[in-house]
């Protein structure tokens, strides 16, 4: 892999090629990661991914490189996720190898990114969701603007949040988690900050300052030069009845809460999950309350690849996909169709261990069976 270093004679930095789906640069102490599928709203490859992890490799060991720094191009935000197409594909027409051995790297690349050992400074400018969560929120500094969308989507195209979503919202303050996994809702700067998906606010129009004086200044001079306070946020004021009606133990019980709590905003997310998948939100659920007892990253991680790799084999990927991205109708046909369809027996399946095609990053000896 080559990381260019040198100016270019007009003054600017040179990198590794426009054409590419990562840009590499360093500027002084800095070195930068640029996603550059700005039409596909730089959503993950699995060629994106190991480039990534190239990268991170390469400038570990460089101590001309004192700092990380992942952005987005085009303006539009950082990343909206996997390559969901491509996923689709393989699950409808092949035999899902293909899914499997791009989250098995990108579920590496995201606990690297937590244990880096410098800082790794992500701009969450725009819209950040699934994969691209996995690519900032694991990170030692995550700036959000006015402009940050971020979220966990995944319910909505029959699918389980991962790329350590899972261990990250099962952190959040009360229940907040669980409303932002089941519901897929956007949040905004402040919203974000609250739930530890972020560290610091810094204004849109700082950002080209902010990244400029990465190159001259440590990250916590840059810091205190351009952080702001974050406009007011939406979820501080709705804790009481999302602490509530999420406490249930079951995804039927917590809708019944939501329309009986008499808060419009409560009813508004009860339909929400109600035209998600089934399946999805009954396994995420599973999932989140599974992932506080798990403990670490990495055992979150193995459990988000056993559960990954099970939604391979259910039709609700591949419909949801279809009905959100390919075809566009946002009219999914759910299988089953109703909670009351979905049987324990089908929620416990998901998290039955692959054996010897496990994740592993937890190391030996670890099991399902851990997170009950």
């Amino acid at each position: 892999m080559r990381v260019d270093r040198g100016p270019r004679p007009d003054g600017g930095v040179r990198t590794t090629g426009t054409e590419e789906s990562v840009l590499l640069h360093t500027a002084g102490r800095a070195a930068h990661i640029t996603l550059n599928r700005p039409k596909a709203l730089n959503a993950l490859s699995h060629a994106m991914v190991r480039r990534i992890d190239e990268a991170l490799t390469a400038w570990e060991h460089d101590p001309a490189v004192e700092t990380v720094v992942i952005t987005g191009a085009g303006e539009r935000g950082l990343c909206a996720g996997g390559d969901i197409r491509a996923v689709h594909d393989d699950a409808r027409d092949g035999d899902g190898t293909a899914s499997a051995a791009f989250w098995r790297d990108e579920y590496h690349l995201n606990a690297r990114i937590a244990h880096y050992p410098k800082p790794y400074v992500a701009v969450m400018d725009g819209i950040v969701m699934g994969g691209g969560v996995g690519i900032s929120a694991h990170g030692s500094v995550r700036i959000v603007t006015e402009r940050s969308r971020v979220a966990m989507p995944e319910t909505g195209i029959g699918f389980v949040p991962d790329v350590g979503g899972t261990y990250l919202l099962s952190l959040a303050p009360g229940e907040l988690g669980t409303h932002l996994a089941l519901t897929g809702a956007q949040i905004g700067a402040a919203d974000a900050l609250l739930c530890g998906l972020a560290d610091h606010y810094v204004p849109s129009d700082a950002l080209r300052a902010f990244v400029a004086d990465l190159a001259d200044l440590t990250v916590e001079q840059v810091l205190a030069r351009h952080t702001q306070s974050p406009p007011t946020g939406e979820l501080a004021g709705r804790r009481e009845w999302i602490d509530a009606c999420y406490a249930a133990d079951t995804v039927e019980e917590i809708v019944r809460r939501l329309l009986a709590h008499g808060d419009t905003a409560a009813k508004e997310a009860a339909e929400t999950l109600l035209t998600r998948s089934p399946s999805a939100l009954k396994v995420t659920l599973a999932a989140l309350r599974h992932a506080r007892r798990l403990g670490s990253l990495e055992r979150v991680l193995d459990q988000e690849y056993r559960v990954s790799c099970a939604a391979l084999s259910t039709p609700d990927l591949v419909e949801g996909i279809r009905a959100q991205v390919i075809d566009k109708d946002r009219n999914p046909r759910w299988s089953p169709a109703t909670l009351a369809e979905v049987t324990d027996t089908d929620v416990e399946r998901c998290f039955t261990s692959l054996g010897e095609h496990e994740l592993g990053l937890a190391g030996p000896g670890t099991t399902p069976e851990a997170a009950r």
